[in-house]
Order: C-alpha cells, then sequence, then structure tokens
C-alpha cells in the first residue's frame, strides 16, 4: 500500500532531502520506495515563494509495470511524420509487436540541426527539412513544453517515455515540465535507435506523395524521396497519418483523393520579447535571482476576440520557421538552462471563419500563407522579419530604434508596421490585449517589448475526419492522428493521441 502526502511547502533553497524524512516519520522507517508526485511554484505572496510537493512512498518495492501484449506476424504499419504524433504512435506499436514504417519529408535531427543553422545564417530555406518538417517535427525547435491542458490519461505515459530516452526526470514531476530543445535533440536519437533496433524503419528525406486504394480500403502507399525525386510504391495496408500542421501540399493531396475534411478555425499573431529580468521581478519579485527562469501565461478578453499568450519560451529566443518560399513565419525556443537574455512568447488572435471564408476547405490555409507573404514582403524579401516596438505599434508608426530590448530573430529584421501586415481585426485586439494583460502581469505593455511578425502556425487550419475506429472516414486502414490532423495541440498531447491510434490499430489487428 502507497502512502501519499500533499501541500507539503519547502522554502527556496531548502533541501528536498527534507521530503524523505517527513515521508520517513510519518511512516515510522526510512521507506523502501518514494516518489515526488508533483512540484509547483507558489509566488503569489512574493515575500513568501515556497515550492509546493506532493510525494508518495511505501515500506513496499518500486512499482512495477505489466508487459504489453505482443501480436505475432502483425502487417507493418507506414507511420507519415516524425513528430511526438508519429514517434508515439511508433513506439507503442513496437510494444505490440507491429513493426512501423517511419516516413518522414525532412532529415533526421542531427543533419536538420545544421540544416537549420544554415537557414538562419544565410537565409536558405530547405523546403522539406526546416523548423517546421524533419525529425521530431515543429516541436523540437520550440523548448519541448511538455504541460498541457488535455487530461487524457496518456498523458503521463508520455512523460515517462520521454523520460526513458534522456529527459529529466523532472519532468515527471514539475507543474509545468520542459525538456529543452538542446536535450531533446539527444532523446529523438535514442528513440530512434530503440526503434531500428525493434524492428522499426526510419525513411528520411522521403515524402508522403499519394496511396492507392481498393472499395475504399488503401492498398499502398506512394513516396517520392526529396532528393532524387525517385518514387516507390510501398504495399502497406494500413498508414498512420501524423502530419504535423505545416503539411499544406499533403492536405492538398488527400482533399483531391476524396479523403473527408473541414475547416478549422485557428489563431494568428505575432511574438512579443522582454528582457527575461524584468518577467522575473514581476513574477518573482526580489527573490527571482534564485529561482528558475519566470514563465508565464495571460488571456485577455478585453476585445471581442479572445487573445492569449502560448509557446511561451523562458530565456529563450525568436526563430525562423518558414516551410515555403516567400513567407515569414516565427516561432519560440528555448534551451533547457533558459538562461537566455529574452524571454518571448507567440501573442495570438482567435480567428473566426468569417475572416477567412467558411464555405472553401482551404480558405483558412490561403488565409495563413497571405499573412506570411506580407510579412515576408515588410521584411525585404529574404526572411528578415518585420518588427515594432510596442510604443510605435500602437500609435501605428514605424520603430526607428531599439530601447531596452534587443530582438534574437536570427535571420535579421526590419521596422515595419505591423497594422499593414495582420488582420485588422487582430491589430485592434492585440492593442486592446496588451494593456489588459499588463494589469496581470507587470512590465508586459513595456514601451521597449519588441513585437516580431508573424505567428500564424498555432495549430492546423483543417481537421481530417475519423471514426470511433481512429480510421478516416472515407479510406479504411488510414488513421489521421496528432496536430495536424486536427486532434492535438502541442507536444503532450500529439504524443498521447499516437499512443491512442497506436492502441486502435493493435485492438483491430488483435481481433482479426
Amino acid at each position: 500500500m502507497t502512502d501519499r502526502i500533499d501541500n507539503i511547502k519547502l522554502k527556496i533553497g531548502e533541501n528536498e532531502g527534507k521530503l524523505i524524512q517527513i515521508a520517513s516519520k510519518k511512516l515510522g522507517r526510512e521507506p523502501k520506495f518514494f516518489k515526488i508526485l508533483k512540484k509547483s511554484l507558489d509566488a503569489r505572496d512574493k515575500g513568501n515563494i515556497v515550492w509546493i510537493y506532493s510525494v508518495a512512498f511505501s515500506d513496499e518495492c518500486v512499482e512495477t509495470e505489466q508487459p504489453s501484449k505482443k501480436l505475432k506476424n502483425a502487417p507493418a504499419v507506414a507511420v507519415i511524420g516524425s513528430g511526438p504524433a508519429g514517434l508515439f504512435c511508433s513506439l507503442r506499436l513496437i510494444e505490440h509487436g507491429i513493426r512501423p514504417i517511419i516516413i518522414e519529408r525532412g532529415e533526421c535531427v542531427e543533419d536538420r540541426k545544421i540544416t537549420n543553422e544554415r537557414f538562419f545564417e544565410t537565409r536558405s530555406l530547405n523546403l522539406n527539412s526546416n523548423v517546421q518538417f524533419g525529425e521530431g517535427g515543429a516541436g523540437t525547435f520550440s523548448d519541448g513544453k511538455l504541460n498541457t491542458q488535455t487530461h487524457s490519461g496518456y498523458n503521463y505515459e508520455v512523460l515517462k517515455l520521454f523520460h526513458k530516452f534522456g529527459a529529466p526526470e523532472e519532468i515527471l514531476y514539475l507543474n509545468k515540465p520542459h525538456i529543452g530543445s538542446d536535450i531533446l535533440f539527444g532523446v529523438l536519437k535514442k528513440i530512434r535507435l530503440f526503434i531500428e533496433a525493434n524492428g522499426g524503419k526510419y525513411m528520411f528525406n522521403t515524402r508522403f506523395a499519394d496511396f492507392t486504394q481498393k472499395d475504399g480500403v488503401l492498398n499502398s502507399v506512394i513516396v517520392e524521396n526529396t532528393v532524387t525525386k525517385q518514387s516507390e510504391e510501398l504495399c502497406i495496408k494500413y498508414a498512420v497519418a501524423a502530419l504535423g500542421h505545416s503539411a499544406r501540399d499533403t492536405f492538398s493531396m488527400l482533399y483531391g483523393r476524396g479523403i473527408e475534411m473541414e475547416a478549422k478555425e485557428f489563431a494568428l499573431g505575432v511574438r512579443i520579447e522582454h528582457l527575461a529580468e524584468d518577467i522575473n521581478f514581476a513574477q518573482y519579485g526580489k527573490s527571482y535571482i534564485n529561482l528558475p527562469t519566470a514563465d508565464y501565461k495571460l488571456v485577455s478578453r478585453a476585445h471581442e476576440r479572445r487573445v492569449f499568450t502560448f509557446c511561451m519560451c523562458p530565456g529563450g529566443v525568436v526563430i525562423p520557421s518558414a516551410s515555403e518560399e516567400g513567407g515569414v513565419v516565427t516561432n519560440g525556443m528555448s534551451l533547457f538552462a533558459r538562461n537566455g537574455i529574452n524571454s518571448n512568447s507567440a501573442l495570438m488572435v482567435q480567428m473566426k471563419r468569417e475572416d477567412f471564408g467558411a464555405d472553401d476547405l482551404f480558405a483558412g490555409m490561403r488565409f495563413q500563407r497571405e499573412i506570411e507573404r506580407r510579412a515576408y514582403e515588410a521584411g525585404g524579401r529574404n526572411y528578415s522579419a518585420p518588427i515594432q516596438l510596442y510604443k510605435d505599434f500602437i500609435k501605428d508608426r514605424v520603430s526607428s530604434g531599439f530601447g531596452s530590448v534587443m530582438p534574437t530573430y536570427s535571420a535579421g529584421t526590419a521596422f515595419a508596421p505591423l497594422n499593414e501586415i495582420l488582420p485588422a481585426i487582430a491589430v485592434q485586439a492585440l492593442k486592446k490585449a496588451i494593456p489588459d494583460m499588463n494589469v496581470r502581469l507587470k512590465g508586459f505593455a513595456c514601451p521597449d517589448a519588441v513585437l516580431t511578425g508573424v505567428e500564424t502556425r498555432f495549430s492546423s487550419p483543417v481537421k481530417i475526419i475519423r471514426g470511433e475506429s481512429g480510421e478516416s472516414v472515407s479510406l479504411k486502414g488510414f488513421y489521421p492522428c496528432g496536430e495536424g490532423s486536427g486532434y492535438s495541440g502541442g507536444i503532450t498531447s500529439s504524443a498521447a493521441d499516437g499512443l491512442r491510434i497506436a492502441e486502435k490499430i493493435f485492438e483491430k489487428f488483435k481481433n482479426h
């Protein structure tokens, strides 16, 4: 039997060994099993900031996991995309004795990292391997944030698997866990080696180009090598579509082949950068020196359109994230240490179908592309990002110089009027929201805060419809999965959806 104690408070800097002492006192002796279940920071009283813990302990040995049920002679499954949905689906398939063949249009993480650094420096964009495409998906270059608002039973399994492959143990109990992009690179490589050692296969630089079907049932998957342009037909009857939110060409191909889809609303906006020190002080007061780099999560309803922060990167940088020629896209990234001079966050405005056309499936996609094109033009047509200081944005004037905050976007920046790039409704909402958010986070409306445009890849603008079996309602054996197919948002929920779909496939194989 396992005991649990909640709401244990430790002062900043107090040794966590005290937790075992507390457990030992309740048990009457030192426990054989001890585990931190949760750790969060309570900074509501800046004069008395404390860590709050929940712990479990027992006089019995460590918990054991039940072995997975394995199938014999199961057919191979194509997993299209190696983001969190695709990778975690593959890991679970292997547990069940099913061999995944991972089809990834981008490069392995080692080569992808070099390719992205080259783009950041020279602005030479690889259309198939970039911040959006490649091993690990878009989340690889975002900090590896694992907090989620979903309540799936698979969420903790996701954390345990990340830890198994090299993520720090603290992700299992921190209230807002993150891996850091630098550590995530190594985690992805370990996952790949495990998958390959257990019969799985990766096909990098390989694009899902088409498929064949017979009587509404998947018959084969056709792929194209993005380097040689040679095509190959894989005689595979089951495929998981873990496409990511930016596979616009693939969405178009699927719709043209009769796959039922629907338009989705999404959000877009800018990245906002402040000095990390200012955010730290606003959140923690003078105690910030002894605490991790501060994060925040803000929502404003000061305007009719909801505005919210997303993918907040403490001590991070804004990175170039384009995946198409002639468009500027931004994202945020932090390393595990989160020790950069700035902190940034996406500042998003909810778009509605009336903004981009409800009757056309791909109207939202074209709307996103148009905003990205405007940013590209305003930045000088070379992937430099258009930027504006908050004090100038609020007054519709072009900035002429920087104040206390310098931009971190590495491909160059250009002063430009964001009100001519973003939709008018988004500009209006941001002008209302930033001072409103400043009420809850002092300094958020800092005059020198840098707004960098544009953030458009918050989520997929389309959704592939699937039924109770997890399969596309249009094609048996084809399983839409993860963020790109409209069923998750973020690393953890996407990975959890991958586990869910793997279980659906296992149940189908088991019953046939």
